[in-house]
This record gives structure tokens, C-alpha cells and sequence, in this order.
């Protein structure tokens, strides 16, 4: 049994015994915490209660015992996620929320999911009847703020670890004093005598031309600046998978069934984290579990041999998964991380026949599988940190490639502009024709920006068949048929109301009352981004067009 597995365990005791626990509407209005944080738990074992969840609304505490052991002393620190249990209520914020609607889709609000960043620490301890103090404190959110969520981690746990609750109760506190996370703006967020400086997920702001107003303040203490509040260090995460980068980013961008079979949960999360950041800015829209236990509720789902294997990256630490996933088409087992002179061998991997990479020919990894300005650094041991970001480079330029000719024809479907006119429906977006599309790939494909050479076509063919395409489609489609919305108020902002106006009838004149109105409360309700301006004489227009009405039907729709 894998020491660690039971860390998620309150969160799956939580969906299957009460999933109004994960509830926020269940608890006072924290609506500051909330907009970070999703609750806190701590999993301790105990031999005589086993396992038992104590939940404390008023301080967004979950406490539960779980069974475990370790074979590994000191602290550990990983990362899950986990589905909301099905009839759970789904986040208050929803998928149209303003954070959702500005932040990159890599970074948007979980609206499905939960995650989990935990701390564990193991240590002898004479007092305890088995011997060992166990215990994990978790983090749990809809935000994927890695980097930030485990440096908060560091910071609270040793603390909480010496004065328990009492230490929770005041972080929690704090946590409801900080700021809501903002695209684009540079957050202080103070906390246990530190503030931990988060740096801007989207620099809006800046675009704009106006200066986040948290970025020059002078703060005393100094405070602890993250480089990041999400990206991993993607040299230290692949560091044994190099040589075959070329081929892993294609089973991301396929969104193909992929196992991790790693030697602890730190590695395996990371990996899987990693794994799914590597086609970024391409939303990666399969699910994935950085640390995949035998308890986890999906278990059985995941593991039946009565049909394929799902579009799920999992990473897992316990020995019973060597057998229990032999027949899926990508396993990947990492031993220990070294990294000293050449490459680690100790990588085995499995895919299936039929799925080639780019380029085919093997022995030959350096030139087609990383760029040579990162083999060569490799090979001088360049530091980390520059490594890091070639690879992030590589991997960037890699996907934009792939997406820049799917973003330039998806553009040519798009209506012109001419054809928006202010009395009529805007018109329809062309359909999505894949022949259409692969006929522009031989003057207008990857080769002009890529110097990969392989089967493109063959590529596209199988990322049409993905879950990531149809996210990315439906994504994209959704942001076009909005801006068509807008381009459509701003034409009957400007249009001649009162030229319109002279030739038609009441029942006319009531139906496009009626139109503008549903009009403004879908810009409304849909957080489209529409400037005051154009909503102020959208409002207008209406008023013009009902004062044109004789009096009694102007009461009649002023009233409703």
C-alpha cells in the first residue's frame, strides 16, 4: 500500500459522505477566501478513531484521521485533483465570472474540479502508539496556483506543525484579508509576518497602458517575490524524459492515455503537471490526476479492462499499478532523478506502433527532439533556470506552429465586417470543414515556422479526434461569436435611429424595443467586455425608440 495515498482522503470521504462539506455557500461569507481557497484539511492518523472528518464551517477547517504510513521521514509535498462529486453545487463563480473571463485559459477557475496541494510530514515520535507523527495539511482550490499554493504551504505548515489549530485559524483570517486574484495586477498578499509578492498572470494591465497599483508600493518587511505563481521548473520535471520531449508533447496535444509510474507523489505530480503545462497556451482539455491513489473514487473507472483506457494522465507511486495498467497503450516509469553527466537511462517507455512522432528516424534524437542550444547545454551543464527557459521556448514555439495555421483559417470564417448591419441578426460564423483546412496546410502549414520535419497532416488528422480540438474549437467559436455580438451594439449604436424610424410600424418599433433590450441584458448577464460607452447609448437608443411610441405604450415598456 503507498504510504501517502490516504492524503486525499477527507476530500474523497467529503464527496462520498457529504458533499455539501465542499460547500461554500454553506459557510459564512468569506467571500475573499473563498475567491483563493476552497477550504483547508489536515489528515492525521490514529490508530483507535480511524478515519472520521470534523468539519469547522467558521474557520474553513476540514480535520479527518486517515490510516497510512511512510517509509519516507521528513516532509513531502505534492499536488492532486479531484472531480466534485456528481449533484455537488459547482463553484459560485461559474465559468462566466470575471476572473474566468480575463484570465489566460490555463489559469481559469476549476469549475468541475478541485485541487489539492499538500504538505506531508513524517516523523519517529515515541508518544504515538505506531511510532510515527503522520500528518498532512492541505490546501484545497480551484485556482491551479501551483508554485504559489506550495510556497504558502512552506511557510504555514512548519508553523502549524508546533502550534496546530490556533496557527490555522489566524492564517485563515489573514487569507480573508487578501485582495481577489486579478489578471494582469501584481498582488502583496501578507500572511504569518511575510508577504508573498505575486507576480501578474496576465500583463492586461500594462497593455492598457495603466500601472498596476500594486506594484510600486514599498513594502517593509521585504517581501518574498515568486517568480511564478503557477510554471514549474520543466528542466528539473523532464530532466529524465528529455529525449523523448518531441514525442510526450505530441501524446499531450492528442490528449492520449498516458500513466506515470513514479517513486514518490512529489515526482509523480510534478510530471503530470508539467506534462499538461507542455502545450500551453493550448488549453489541455482531457482530465488529469497528478497523484492517482487505489482509493480514489475513479479507481475502478479508470482501471476496467472492458473498455479503452480514457483521456486521462495519471500519476501513480503504488507498485499495484505495474500490473494494473500493463495494457495501456503510454506508460512511462521514472526512477530516482540524477542528473550528472550524460542523460538518465533510467526511463522506459511504451506507445503504441501506430502513433509516430514527427520525425521518425531514430538515433537521431539531439537535432529533431530538442533545439541544439539546449543540447549543448545539457552537455555543458548550463544552470538550471536558463535551461528552463529554452525548454519553456521550445515547447511554446512548438505549439504556436501547430495552432497558428488552425488560428488563421478559423479567421476566415469569421463574417467580414461589412456585413454586420444594425437591423439584422449578425450572420453566421462559416462551419469548421477539416478537408477545407488541411487544402491551406501545403503553402500555409507548420513548416513555415517549424523546422520539424514529419507527418503534419497525419497529426492534425489525430488532434481533430481529440478532446483538446473540440475545446479549443468550441472555445475559440464562443470568443468569435461574441465579438460579432459587440461589432453588432456598436453598428446600432451608431446607426441612424431616427432615418429607421420614419417608415415603420408600432408593432416594428415594439419588436426592436424588445430586441435591444435582450440585447443589453445578454451583454449584461454574459460579462461580455463592452465598454460603458457603447452600453450608455445602447440605453439611449432604447429610450429614443420608445419616446417615438404614442404615451400609452410607452408606460406599457417602461413598465416591463
Amino acid at each position: 500500500m503507498d504510504p501517502l495515498e490516504h492524503a486525499e482522503a477527507p476530500h474523497r470521504r467529503t464527496r462520498e459522505k457529504g458533499a455539501e462539506n465542499l460547500k461554500p455557500g454553506c459557510w459564512p461569507p468569506w467571500s475573499r477566501f473563498s475567491s483563493w481557497l476552497e477550504c483547508v484539511c489536515v489528515v492525521t492518523f490514529d490508530l483507535e478513531l480511524g478515519q472520521a472528518i470534523e468539519v469547522h464551517h467558521d474557520q474553513h477547517l476540514v480535520e479527518s484521521s486517515s490510516s497510512s504510513s511512510s517509509g519516507c521521514l521528513g516532509d513531502t509535498q505534492f499536488s492532486f485533483r479531484l472531480r466534485q462529486s456528481v449533484g455537488q453545487k459547482g463553484s459560485r463563480f461559474g465559468p462566466e465570472d470575471t476572473y474566468n473571463r480575463d484570465a489566460p485559459v490555463t489559469l481559469q477557475r476549476e469549475v468541475a474540479h478541485y485541487y489539492g496541494f499538500v504538505y506531508f510530514r513524517q516523523v519517529k515520535d515515541v508518544s504515538v502508539k505506531r511510532g510515527y507523527f503522520q500528518k498532512s495539511l492541505v490546501l484545497v482550490s480551484r485556482l491551479p496556483y501551483v508554485n504559489l499554493f506550495h510556497s504558502l504551504l512552506q511557510l504555514i505548515a512548519p508553523e502549524y506543525f508546533e502550534k496546530l489549530e490556533p496557527c490555522l485559524e489566524a492564517v485563515c483570517n489573514e487569507i480573508d484579508q487578501w485582495p481577489s486574484p486579478v489578471p494582469g495586477m501584481t498582488l502583496n498578499l501578507p500572511v504569518m509576518g511575510v508577504v508573498m509578492q505575486v507576480p501578474p498572470s496576465l500583463p492586461t494591465f500594462l497593455a492598457e497602458g495603466r500601472v498596476p497599483q500594486h506594484i510600486f508600493v514599498n513594502l517593509l518587511p521585504a517581501p518574498m517575490v515568486l517568480p511564478t505563481i503557477h510554471e514549474l521548473d520543466l528542466f528539473r520535471c523532464f530532466q529524465s524524459l528529455l529525449i523523448h520531449i518531441q514525442m510526450l508533447w505530441e501524446l499531450m496535444l492528442l490528449g492520449e492515455p498516458v500513466v506515470i509510474m513514479a517513486p514518490s507523489p512529489t515526482v509523480s505530480s510534478e510530471t503530470v503537471l508539467a506534462l499538461v503545462s507542455s502545450i500551453s497556451p493550448l488549453k489541455y482539455c482531457c482530465d488529469f490526476r497528478p497523484y492517482f491513489t487505489i482509493h480514489d473514487s475513479e479507481f475502478k473507472e479508470y482501471t476496467t479492462r472492458t473498455q479503452a483506457p480514457p483521456n486521462v494522465i495519471l500519476g501513480v507511486t503504488n507498485p499495484f499499478f505495474i500490473k494494473t495498467f500493463q495494457y495501456w497503450p503510454h506508460v512511462i516509469r521514472l526512477g530516482e532523478l540524477k542528473m550528472s553527466g550524460d542523460l538518465p537511462k533510467q526511463l522506459k517507455v511504451k506507445k503504441l506502433a501506430k502513433l509516430k512522432t514527427l520525425d521518425t528516424k531514430s538515433g537521431k534524437c539531439c537535432p529533431h527532439s530538442l533545439p541544439v542550444p539546449f543540447w549543448q547545454g545539457i552537455q555543458r551543464k548550463r544552470p538550471s533556470e536558463a535551461q528552463c527557459a529554452i525548454l519553456r521556448r521550445h515547447l511554446l514555439e512548438l505549439t504556436q506552429s501547430f495552432i497558428i495555421p488552425l488560428e488563421r483559417y478559423l479567421a476566415s470564417l469569421m463574417p467580414l465586417q461589412k456585413s454586420v448591419t444594425p437591423w439584422k441578426t449578425p450572420p453566421q460564423i462559416r462551419p469548421f470543414s477539416q478537408e477545407e483546412f488541411m487544402g491551406t496546410l501545403e503553402h500555409a502549414g507548420p513548416q513555415l515556422t517549424s523546422v520539424l520535419k514529419g507527418d503534419w497532416m497525419g497529426l492534425y488528422r489525430r488532434f481533430f479526434r481529440s478532446p483538446n480540438f473540440d475545446g479549443w474549437y468550441r472555445l475559440r467559436h464562443k470568443e468569435m461569436t461574441q465579438k460579432l455580438e459587440l461589432l453588432h451594439l456598436e453598428v446600432i449604436c451608431e446607426a441612424d435611429l431616427q432615418l429607421w424610424l420614419k417608415d415603420k410600424s408600432e408593432v416594428e418599433i415594439v419588436d426592436l424595443v424588445l430586441k435591444l433590450r435582450e440585447k443589453l441584458t445578454k451583454a449584461c448577464r454574459q460579462q461580455l467586455p463592452v465598454k460603458d460607452e457603447v452600453l450608455e447609448k445602447l440605453e439611449c437608443r432604447i429610450q429614443m425608440v420608445i419616446g417615438s411610441l404614442p404615451e400609452d405604450l410607452q408606460t406599457v415598456l417602461l413598465r416591463h
